[in-house]
């Protein structure tokens, strides 16, 4: 038996500690949020995460490798089961000019954040984990992100509180107005998937509004929770580029395309195509909230109380801004395109 045959275990011994300790957060935050309506597991995530982290005494070192590997690859395996809930058919099918529409909204509110957030004095990070996660699809877009732009902990965590926080005021928001302005079915449910950051909320809404306008609007969601390989991939470039003016070696770390993003693409294009069984579409589904889950726990335990407070309310302001910015952007195109 070879050496790294026999420290194969040894490895698997000492990530334990730490994924059973995110587990038994995932499984708590899972509580929480069927307990708190319209708050979501990776909220409850990241909370319990940062107040074990700033309220109870320091975890023992044990625990760290098995909760920096649900912080990466345990979050990239759940962006990569993202994938087997996107139907190219079916988004496609809504039509060229909704396609258009989420392309622009993509762009336009990822750099409508970096945008506002140079004028606010935001930092450039949170600044573009907010545009990721806003005009995306939330927590997974940040989270994605993330991993390529390499940015801190705390500002992971203030961009998927942020991320929570304006799209439960979307549930409350939207319906009401979709009712006022009297939008059909079809404009609302295409606003809807158009302008709300979590594919969660935009279930919730459509809900709200009825079957006739939850099918375009989970549609229109999907459509674009596949703009995060394209985003990944444009953030990645422009590493590389940043890192060839650093240094040739920096560069040479920012691969062409990432792995977990090509897996993450395969997935889709494999449930496009492939009749794959009921049975593993749902055990992709559980296994990418599960994952995701315990990954944000992990993030949370890495974010200080101190550093959220000393963000101050700007970042609040830019995603404000940028919520509505999308918002209104989406309703504008869904009332053209629909």
């Amino acid at each position: 038996m070879n050496t790294s045959a026999r420290s194969l275990p040894s490895a698997l011994l000492n990530l334990l500690p730490g994924l059973l300790l995110c587990g038994a957060a995932a499984a708590a935050a899972f509580g929480l949020a069927a307990l708190v309506p319209h708050t979501g597991s990776v909220l409850m995530a990241i909370v319990l995460g940062m107040l074990v982290r700033n309220l109870l005494p320091e975890l023992p070192a044990r625990f760290d490798p098995g909760v920096a590997f649900a912080s990466k690859p345990l979050l990239r395996a759940a962006i990569i089961a993202l994938g087997f809930k996107l139907s190219l058919t079916d988004i496609a099918a809504m039509g060229p000019l909704v396609i258009v529409l989420v392309v622009v909204l993509v762009a336009g509110g990822f750099f409508l954040s970096v945008g506002l957030g140079r004028l606010l004095g935001v930092g450039r990070d949170l600044s573009m984990l907010i545009g990721c996660g806003f005009s995306i699809c939330g927590a997974a877009a940040v989270a994605g992100a993330q991993s390529t732009l390499r940015s801190r902990k705390e500002d992971t965590a203030a961009a998927v509180a942020l991320v929570v926080l304006f799209g439960t005021i979307m549930i409350g928001v939207v319906p009401p107005l979709a009712g006022l302005w009297h939008l059909d079915p079809r404009t609302a449910g295409i606003w809807t998937g158009a302008g709300v950051h979590e594919v969660a909320q935009v279930a919730a809404i459509g809900g709200i509004l009825g079957s006739a306008a939850l099918e375009p609007a989970v549609i229109v969601k999907l459509a674009r929770v596949l703009m995060l390989a394209p985003v990944v991939f444009f953030l990645g470039r422009w590493m590389a580029r940043g890192g060839a003016a650093e240094g040739e070696e920096s560069s040479a770390r920012v691969p062409l395309v990432p792995l977990w993003v090509a897996l993450f693409i395969a997935a889709a294009v494999a449930t496009t195509f492939l009749p794959l069984p009921g049975w593993f579409l749902t055990g992709a589904d559980w296994v990418q909230k599960i994952f995701l889950t315990a990954a944000m726990f992990g993030l949370g335990l890495g974010v200080h109380f101190r550093s959220l407070i000393g963000m101050g309310v700007r970042p609040l302001i830019l995603a404000a801004l940028v919520t509505v910015g999308v918002a209104a952007t989406a309703l504008g195109g869904a009332l053209l395109v629909a």
